[in-house]
């Protein structure tokens, strides 16, 4: 599988709900249609957030993985 590359990465370790989500839709508004938005986050509750909001908001989910707790999602915006 070829390595997903993001055009940006938003790092939100070490924050809790609603902080990555508040955070993760700033930084999508401020990428192009089609851009990737690469989130970093420790918080378990995104492991729902993001998958939902990308559907709720038109956005593509490309990759989720979990590493040592540190979870890291890809997504393309819409």
């Amino acid at each position: 599988m070829a390595e997903i590359k993001a055009t940006t990465t938003l790092d939100t370790t070490g924050k809790c709900c609603p902080m990555p989500m508040v955070e993760t839709t700033k930084a999508i508004k401020a990428l192009a249609s089609g851009d990737i938005l690469e989130i970093v986050a420790t918080d378990v509750g995104t492991l729902r957030d993001i998958p939902s909001w990308c559907e709720r908001s038109g956005h593509t989910l490309l990759s989720m993985t979990e590493h040592d707790k540190v979870l890291r999602y890809f997504v393309r915006k819409a």
